[in-house]
């Protein structure tokens, strides 16, 4: 694991992101999509991440494929949550445990740090016990439960809502300048 790098994702790496994102559709609760997606699906979800800046990292030894992603995005379209991004993380099965959640994990905590965001949540299947230590060590704390919200694999599951603030920026717009700290 020590050849593999945490970069910026590349047009070329969909395929590998598509693979590990349809597995976990497949296979488990990480995601509450029931059908895999399609690479004219996943282009455009690339297209949109890259249109609005947000990250979408890799894993990948040099020349390798991809052994796991992870990304930002937009927590919701109204103003008022604009310093607030959601996050993804995902490994292909056979590197689950080895480390890469959280070398995918920490350059999204930096990313958001350097777009002067507030706060990134993660919602996590309540049952997904390593996402939930993946996000506790990098300092996300539980700050709620939606329960029964999702439905998959025939039973009702629970959400934890996890959520990491972030300092408050240095003001270097007007828009930021305004920006209450939080006591």
């Amino acid at each position: 694991m020590n050849s593999v790098q945490i970069r910026a994702a590349l047009p070329g790496d969909l395929p590998g992101i598509l693979q590990i994102y349809n597995e976990a559709v497949l296979e488990t609760t990480a995601t509450y999509d029931e059908r895999p997606q399609t690479m004219e699906q996943r282009a455009l979800w690339f297209a949109h991440h890259q249109e609005g800046h947000w990250p979408v990292l890799v894993a990948a030894s040099p020349g390798g494929p991809v052994l796991g992603w992870s990304s930002l995005f937009q927590f919701h379209d109204r103003a008022g949550y604009r310093f607030t991004a959601q996050n993804s993380v995902y490994v292909a099965a056979r590197h689950r445990g080895c480390g890469l959640g959280t070398r995918l994990l920490g350059p999204l905590v930096e990313a958001a740090r350097a777009r002067g965001l507030r706060a990134i949540l993660a919602l996590i299947d309540a049952e997904n016990a390593p996402s939930i230590r993946l996000h506790q060590r990098l300092g996300f704390e539980q700050v709620g439960l939606l329960r029964q919200v999702g439905f998959k694999f025939g039973r009702w599951l629970d959400v934890a809502c996890f959520e990491r603030v972030l300092p408050v920026p240095a003001p270097a717009s007007p828009s930021l300048a305004s920006v209450p700290a939080t006591p």
